[in-house]
């Protein structure tokens, strides 16, 4: 189904690799296998390597058999410093020999290195920017460190890769960024079929987001842009079980007759209980659909890994994809058969 029909009729899925994700063989891996079970949009780092790791992904998708329309390449870009453009890091030579390394087993990407002599650092191309680890160690050593794209280098970069859609990670009192960033876009030349706007709940009040909201939408219309809503209705650290698929629902609950119009997605906490959560209050017909992050690396980061224990490609293992598959496709295969909910104005 195309990503734009998708939307209309509430059956829209899309991959989230990560805003500050460069671990290049696991985005190729994630791109090829949800892509094959039918992701509209494929949301990664604004950075030629990771576009190109997506790219190679889809197209292994479509020597595989995928039939219609591809998924839309999404960039993610941020209207100023955002948590989900930082990485971990700390000086591994301060860690104590005994530490139990609690930061190791939190981490979901895996990032944390272990070498023979003890504790190897954050993996920088793994990491992207959860923030589980912050919290853990009990030295207090590990530190956030921004990921910042220059606004004079952001036209040519988006010129040059040319994505079907950007996503905008916003905060509060930061509309003339917003703004700025706009007129970044608009100097790229690059037509987009959808210009997304993330904004997390945080502790703000429903009535407090809603009109930071509308203040984007006003900035969208004037510009001719295209919108797509995204509530994040729990921050990255916490994007699995069924308390964080009820959060995002909770959250859908108090803003959904206060939003701009456009077609809303739901992100940060989803999961596989975010739709049955969605049915239970009868709010399916609210949202246009989903954006799955965590839960979708952490499904298939078994075969990955091991893929990547033998050198290759997940995507070059037929003893090992299939099974990976099996996995993206009961996470994306509900929201795939819902159509004529009544969604929200597209």
């Amino acid at each position: 189904m195309p990503p734009e029909q998708a939307l209309a009729q509430g059956s829209w899925v899309k991959l989230i690799c990560g805003a500050s994700n460069q671990d290049l063989a696991a985005i190729e891996d994630l791109a090829g296998l949800y892509g094959l079970v039918g992701v509209h949009c494929i949301d990664a780092a604004a950075d030629r390597a990771v576009v190109a790791a997506v790219r190679r992904g889809l197209a292994w998708a479509q020597q595989q058999g995928r039939g219609g329309s591809p998924p839309w390449l999404m960039l993610s870009l941020s209207d100023g410093s955002d948590p989900h453009f930082r990485k971990a890091w700390f000086d591994p030579s301060r860690c104590p020999a005994d530490c139990p390394r609690p930061c190791e087993r939190v981490c979901p990407a895996l990032a944390i290195g272990v070498a023979a002599t003890g504790c190897a650092g954050v993996l920088e191309q793994r990491c992207y920017g959860c923030g589980r680890c912050l919290p853990a160690c009990p030295q207090g050593l590990i530190e956030e460190r921004s990921q910042v794209l220059a606004a004079d280098a952001v036209p040519a970069l988006l010129a040059d890769l040319r994505p079907d859609a950007i996503e905008l990670h916003c905060q509060p009192n930061r509309l003339q960024a917003f703004a700025d960033r706009l007129a970044q876009l608009a100097a790229s030349g690059v037509t987009l079929r959808r210009l997304a706007v993330s904004m997390a709940a945080d502790r703000r009040s429903p009535d407090t987001l809603a009109a930071e909201l509308w203040q984007r939408y006003a900035l969208l219309r004037a510009a001719e842009w295209q919108p797509l809503w995204q509530l994040d209705g729990q921050p990255m650290s916490g994007d699995l079980g069924p308390a964080p698929a009820r959060a995002a629902v909770r959250l859908l609950e108090r803003l959904r007759t206060r939003l701009p119009p456009g077609p809303l997605q739901l992100a940060g906490g989803t999961n596989a209980q975010t739709l049955p959560e969605l049915q239970r209050r009868q709010l399916r017909g609210a949202v246009a659909g989903v954006a799955f992050g965590g839960d979708a690396r952490r499904r298939l980061q078994p075969w990955l890994l091991e893929a990547q224990q033998r050198g290759r490609r997940l995507l070059d293992c037929p003893d090992l994809w299939p099974q990976a598959l099996a996995q993206a496709e009961a996470l994306v295969a509900p929201w795939l058969g819902l159509q004529g909910v009544g969604v929200r104005g597209c």
